[in-house]
């Protein structure tokens, strides 16, 4: 006869465990401080999450937040809880995943940032094709030229153009780019002569305020010297596209991606400049370590290196 065991010390498997949903909503909590956003980021009521939550932490048997009227911040406990949530979600999704690679599908969330103006121009196109080769995965892209945290913001991989890393993260290269100075001829034929870096303080600098540049300096270099231009300038702009629009309307020198104006160079609208200077300014996927073991990721990234050697991104600017 089979003997069973009885008592307050015997639990059920999974008895107590916390489900898989709430770990995924106190993620998102933690992630927005509050209800009401992570309640429209997974779709949801805030009661909803709320109730959610206060399972988890009836099941967990600790305070996972301090709460105020203006205020919602996790406890040293949640904050612990944090990292075994992330943990568990990331040990699930590499089950998931590989087992539904192994059986040749691609399934799963992903979020992938980008600045507006690469992802507009080319990394919208690279994902549409993506998204045909892998029709199951669930793909959200978020542009912004804002510097974001990786962690904090829940993108898995963010696709950036320019060397100024961080280098807490991963990076890969996706492909060369360099960035050149460029004017329109109208404006070119109207000032004094470029001739050297020197010269750059007569003219007109169309600046960018970037993520990790400082403001009114230009870095560059011909491959051997690397000289830092500090520049006078009446126009400046955090879009890339303004900057672009200005110097196509003869209003002064831009220093912009290679990709970015190379129509407008093959055309004639825009002049290449001191062309033996440049700054260089490579596409690079970025990610964490948290995200570096996802199947998907890898297979997205390897992906895109494809893809743009193909495109032949800027090819005539290639290193």
């Amino acid at each position: 006869m089979k003997q069973e065991l009885a008592g307050k010390n015997v639990q059920k498997p999974l008895q107590g465990w916390p489900a898989i949903e709430d770990l995924y909503v106190f993620i998102s909590v933690a992630r927005h401080d509050g209800f009401g956003r992570a309640a429209v980021e997974l779709g949801q009521s805030p009661s909803y999450i709320s109730k959610r939550i206060a399972i988890l932490e009836k099941q967990l048997d600790t305070r996972l937040f301090f709460r105020t009227n203006r205020v919602m911040r996790l406890t040293p406990e949640g904050e612990k809880a944090l990292e075994g949530a992330q943990q568990v979600l990331q040990e699930m999704d590499a089950f998931l995943s590989n087992f539904r690679q192994w059986r040749g599908e691609l399934t799963g969330d992903m979020t992938v940032g980008c600045s507006m103006g690469f992802g507009q121009d080319y990394l919208s196109d690279a994902i549409s094709a993506f998204i045909s080769q892998h029709p199951s995965l669930n793909i959200k892209l978020i542009l912004s030229d804002r510097e974001i945290d990786l962690m904090q913001s829940g993108t898995d991989v963010d696709i950036q153009v320019g060397d100024e890393l961080n280098h807490t993260y991963i990076a890969r290269k996706l492909a060369a780019n360099r960035r050149i100075l460029c004017a329109s001829p109208d404006y070119l034929s109207q000032s004094v002569p470029l001739n050297s870096l020197d010269d750059l303080i007569h003219h007109s600098c169309l600046i960018i305020n970037e993520k990790h540049s400082t403001f009114g300096n230009w870095p560059l270099t011909d491959g051997e010297q690397k000289i830092l231009c500090r520049l006078n300038s009446h126009y400046s702009s955090n879009s890339g596209k303004v900057i672009l629009n200005w110097a196509l309307k003869s209003h002064g020198i831009a220093l912009r991606s290679a990709w970015d104006v190379e129509p407008y160079l093959a055309r004639g609208e825009l002049v290449h400049v001191l062309p033996q200077w440049y700054q260089e300014a490579n596409i690079w996927a970025v990610y964490t370590q948290r995200t570096s073991e996802s199947p998907r990721i890898k297979v997205f990234i390897d992906f895109l290196v494809q893809y743009f050697a193909e495109k032949s991104l800027s090819r005539e600017w290639q290193a």
